[in-house]
């Protein structure tokens, strides 16, 4: 256990250094700047990012637990293979890339529109990043996370609460140990003129994050979903310059409700959009054919029918919301070597996706003792035991697995 607590912990902080997480994480970054001459609040925001990652990690995992308990066959990351969910993060990664724009400001007083900082709402401000940082976080993971992860969701619920809190604490220790530290603070600049440039800056790689969610939910709806987050993200972006014009002309001491009340009613105009993704649907093939053409369908039954024929059996369990699983494809499972390896071996490629929920992928994952994606399985020729890849690839990596599990084959 104590193990399992050390790899959920180190595995939390590794967490911050994923590409999936980056652009929420700048975002805190951008705030330790913005109080480096104020500890005190610094401190403060350092408490609340840590609240913030705690509470939601809770309950991301009373969520799964309680799943689990009632029969489902869920893993981390299970929130990501609702549309509804995909689309609600790519409108607040949305509206985040408008707020670092300056097209409106959040937690500012109408004396401050327009300021880097502000005091008000910084406290609630870096909990909800904290908030939004574990949940975008699922999407990868980390080293020595999967197995932690793994062990958690095979324990008691005491067990497992612990070892997913350790997982929190890493995730948020970086910068809360920042906030509490002057020594640590000094190695970020002083804050200044240069910090509005950053800001607008940082908004580029919230814009990739929704980018990237709007593919996701396009493998998972289909087109109909496609259109109807294009729709949100059209009115969510109108409301925003609505609201902003607002907040100005406040400033000013102007009139400024029916701007509001307009805004209101663009944001309400996204509700039905949203309400038609619980039905729209996407092609059960598309995230397959997007990993490997010549992949043949992963099911339990099918690897009990084809292993122990003479032939080694790779399985690539993957999902479009696990950048890890990406990253992975394109750099070794669809490299030539790794498909020329394919090739030689004679090995049967099997793709297990899970961009939409999937029970028998998700008991698969539980039966490897791992709680999340990406997940690589190498059987041997002979029928023999699988053995389980590393997470991240390389083409040398996978091509040895092949040969081994071929050799083992030939020997038989």
């Amino acid at each position: 256990m104590l193990t399992a607590i050390a790899a959920a912990f180190l595995g939390g902080i590794i967490l911050n250094l994923m590409p999936c997480v980056f652009p929420v994480i700048s975002l805190k970054a951008l705030s330790l700047i913005r109080h480096h001459d104020t500890p005190a609040q610094a401190r403060a925001e350092g408490l609340a990012f840590l609240f913030g990652v705690v509470v939601t990690m809770l309950l991301l995992a009373g969520v799964l637990m309680l799943a689990r308990s009632g029969g489902a066959a869920v893993g981390w990351g299970f929130q990501l293979q609702s549309p509804l969910v995909i689309a609600l993060l790519a409108l607040v990664m949305l509206a985040s890339a408008l707020n670092l724009f300056g097209l409106f400001e959040v937690g500012l007083s109408v004396q401050k529109v327009g300021e880097v900082g502000g005091a008000r709402g910084g406290l609630t401000g870096s909990a909800l990043t904290g908030a939004l940082a574990i949940i975008v976080a699922t999407p990868c993971s980390a080293p020595f996370m999967a197995s932690a992860v793994g062990y958690a969701l095979t324990q008691p619920p005491a067990v497992s609460l612990i070892i997913f809190i350790a997982l929190a604490l890493g995730f948020a220790a970086p910068f809360t140990l920042i906030s509490f530290f002057p020594l640590l603070a000094r190695i970020l600049p002083a804050p200044g003129a240069w910090m509005v440039t950053l800001k607008h800056g940082l908004a580029f790689p919230m814009l990739g994050a929704v980018a990237w969610l709007i593919w996701v939910l396009e493998q998972q709806g289909g087109q109909l979903a496609l259109a109807a987050i294009l729709a949100c993200c059209l009115l969510l972006s109108f409301a925003a310059w609505l609201y902003g014009m607002a907040q100005k002309r406040r400033m000013r001491g102007r009139r400024h409700w029916a701007l509001h009340m307009t805004t209101a009613v663009f944001v309400l105009l996204i509700v039905p959009p949203l309400a038609n993704l619980k039905t729209a649907t996407g092609s059960p093939d598309v995230a397959e054919a997007s990993v490997a053409p010549a992949a043949v369908a992963w099911s339990p039954q099918n690897v009990d029918a084809i292993k122990g024929q003479g032939k080694p059996i790779l399985v690539n369990f993957t999902a479009s919301w696990c950048i890890t699983c990406q990253v992975n494809e394109q750099t070794s499972l669809s490299t030539q070597a790794v498909k020329a390896a394919m090739a030689r071996t004679d090995t049967i490629y099997m793709v297990a996706d899970s961009t939409k929920y999937n029970p028998d992928v998700e008991q698969a994952l539980s039966d490897f003792g791992r709680g999340g994606l990406p997940l690589y399985v190498v059987y041997p020729a002979d029928g023999g035991k699988p053995v389980v890849l590393p997470q991240v690839l390389t083409p040398s990596i996978v091509i040895s697995a092949l040969d081994h599990a071929t050799q083992n084959g030939t020997k038989s």
